[in-house]
């Protein structure tokens, strides 16, 4: 079965969250007058980032509304768990300005896209809310692009479950077996895509996390893509692409 349809992580994947996020978080904790509580803005990153595992997960259980675990990481990073969800929002607020500060794409985003605009359908699948993607992509130039932008928040349902990935190519109108998805990560995004019938392709920029799960094909940049996508790719076989 051809692929007619390519789906699309975003953060880490066409952009650059995790840079942006660094430096933006970096900004935010010198303008909020943090810079020296945690340790060093490298310990308060790591912090920030747990707590948003953390907190993530409640929310993908059913446990907490977007925006709330957003709140709540506010108050564990503080400390203040009194904070009121307005006040946790105006944090999140001024956090939200120097990330957007930051964002970029990466290098072979561009090229890769107009190299598969004529050959394939594109669309995407994040873990995220629409309120959150959509501006983000129109900002970067890329929602036009893209077809369907689903995002958990709205769907109900998160990645790596299968029901996420299904969703999605109900929206573009296609059988599994005819989109591929590509993202950063191997089991959340490549596993859950591979398990709900889909051609997984993880992007592994660093080269340097492991081998790809069975069935996956792993790449270690976008400029690889073309060749994955054109290749015998029905039976799940894994690419021998490092």
């Amino acid at each position: 079965m051809p692929i007619r349809a390519v789906l699309w992580d975003i953060d880490d994947t066409l952009f650059d969250y995790t840079g942006a996020d660094t430096a933006g978080f970096g900004h935010h904790l010198v303008e909020e007058g943090l810079g020296e509580r945690y340790g060093s803005p490298a310990e308060a990153l790591a912090l920030w980032r747990r707590l948003t595992e953390r907190h993530w997960a409640r929310f993908a259980a059913g446990e907490a509304t977007f925006p709330g675990q957003r709140q709540d990481r506010v108050r564990d990073f503080l400390g203040e768990p009194a904070l009121t969800a307005a006040q946790a929002d105006a944090w999140f607020d001024r956090y939200v300005l120097h990330y957007q500060a930051a964002w970029a794409l990466f290098p072979d985003v561009l090229p890769v896209l107009d190299t598969l605009a004529g050959a394939y359908r594109h669309g995407v699948l994040t873990n995220s809310s629409v309120a959150n993607q959509d501006p983000k992509l129109r900002r970067l130039g890329l929602r036009e692009r893209f077809e369907v932008l689903v995002c958990a928040a709205e769907l109900g349902v998160s990645k790596p479950e299968a029901a996420a990935f299904l969703s999605a190519c109900e929206a573009l109108g296609l059988p599994p077996g005819e989109v591929a998805y590509v993202g950063d990560q191997p089991e959340i995004d490549a596993r859950g895509a591979r398990d709900a019938g889909l051609t997984a392709v993880w992007l592994d920029r660093d080269g340097e996390r492991g081998p790809a799960p069975d069935g996956v094909h792993r790449i270690t940049g976008l400029d690889l893509l073309p060749g994955v996508l054109a290749g015998d790719t029905r039976f799940g076989a894994r690419s021998a692409i490092r």
